[in-house]
């Protein structure tokens, strides 16, 4: 039986998001397709019901469909509802199940490469979907947080919300300043830099023994991740993150272990 998954969001033409579940299908022998479909959040309920009708097993949510998704699911697991935002939706006996795989996909990528997050400070730029499964994820390995949006508003209730989950969280506007000293993790989630645009502050006096992360992946390294690395930061771009999130997807979808090799493979290619 045919079984078909795919992304949703707008835009999702330079996702490789098919590219590495398509090689871990046909890795494994399995009847199953993976597609881009771009929906704008206007065509969210229109979207659901062709999914639906036409059979999807599941898909992935990405910009900036991650938080309305949730009004149209019938069950949520406590992981993406602590978050408030849903990357991978299951179908199950027609019911719309909810999961959040971007914080774990994230502390993932990290783990595998030896970081050790307890008692670290974040700081992480931007408060949209990404950043609330990053700051959830974080908060749970006792992170101090420190959210900067361009609307102050969003970091502060981002924040608020890490506060009331137990975790360490303060805000601020999107800007340089006295946090650069100390971070050890910067976390860079906004989607300046994905048209290679020059990020509109810079990073000089950051704590030259932080890890600089920024989740774009294409381009692989950004204006905003050549400047950390001037500055002697460890960089990593956003692909190793999309890695361990599919995986983890591919977990819930089908209850199996998901390939890693072989998607890393199709993704670096």
């Amino acid at each position: 039986m045919n079984m078909k998954y795919a992304i949703i969001g707008y835009p999702v033409e330079q996702s490789l998001s098919p590219a590495m579940h398509e090689a871990a299908f046909r890795a494994l022998g399995l009847d199953a397709e993976y597609q881009r479909i771009p929906i704008q959040m206007s065509d969210l309920a229109g979207g659901v019901e062709f999914l639906q009708q036409n059979g999807y097993n599941g898909w992935n949510v990405t910009y900036p469909l991650k938080e309305q998704m949730i009004s149209f699911l019938d069950t949520i697991t406590p992981i993406a509802l602590d978050i408030g935002a849903v990357n991978t939706v299951k179908v199950l006996d027609g019911s719309l199940q909810g999961h959040n795989t971007d914080g774990e996909g994230f502390i993932e990528s990290l783990s595998t490469k030896g970081y050790a997050f307890r008692n670290k400070k974040a700081v992480i730029l931007g408060a949209g979907g990404a950043a609330k499964a990053i700051a959830v994820a974080l908060a749970q390995r006792e992170v101090g947080l420190h959210i900067l949006n361009r609307t102050e508003h969003k970091a502060k209730r981002l924040a608020k919300h890490i506060s009331a989950l137990g975790g360490k969280a303060s805000w601020g506007i999107l800007d340089s300043g006295e946090w650069l000293k100390s971070v050890d993790l910067l976390i860079q989630t906004t989607p300046i830099g994905m048209k290679g645009e020059e990020y509109f502050f810079n990073l000089r006096g950051i704590n030259s023994s932080s890890w600089v992360i920024d989740l774009i992946y294409h381009p692989v390294v950004t204006p905003f991740l050549s400047e950390a690395a001037t500055y002697g930061c460890r960089t990593m771009n956003g692909l190793e993150m999309l890695l361990y999130q599919g995986a983890l997807a591919w977990r819930f979808w089908l209850n199996m272990e998901a390939p890693i090799s072989v998607m890393r493979k199709a993704l670096l290619e």
